[in-house]
């Protein structure tokens, strides 16, 4: 059972590696919403996506969940903005801005975020089931 238990606390583990890589990825995404080239022309700052995979650890026989890719996102087009006088402005006045959408951000570090801590609860379950254990190995 308590290895049951140690697995179980492993697997949330990894979770919460998993969901913290992702809240750092998508808090850059955010940072970086306004961050546009420098010269006519030059391409923004391009969004950043994330990729998990399942993993099985032969040793313990149970499936992690970990980070597979961190890579931009080449699909979403970037916006024009016409704002004539930034520098990097091409001979239209437009400016290309960062395939950064803020509010689907937003939703998604709301996700992770829940899903972090979801993980952390069943580790604070596991935690106290060890430790009713222990109290009832005492009685």
């Amino acid at each position: 059972m308590s290895s049951d238990i140690l697995n179980a606390m492993q697997i949330s583990a990894h979770g919460m590696r998993a969901q913290g890589a992702r809240i750092r990825v998508i808090t850059e995404n955010v940072a970086n919403a306004d961050t546009t080239g420098k010269t006519p022309g030059a391409d923004p700052y391009r969004r950043q996506t994330i990729s998990f995979k399942n993993e099985l650890d032969k040793e313990m026989g149970v499936h992690f969940v970990n980070v597979d890719d961190i890579s931009r996102d080449m699909k979403t087009p970037f916006e024009l903005k016409f704002m004539p006088d930034h520098p990097a402005a091409n001979e239209d006045g437009f400016v290309k801005m960062p395939n950064v959408n803020t509010i689907l951000e937003i939703m998604d570090i709301r996700e992770a975020q829940r899903s972090y801590e979801a993980n952390l609860g069943m580790i604070e379950q596991s935690r106290t089931m060890i430790s009713r254990t222990i109290d009832l190995l005492r009685s």
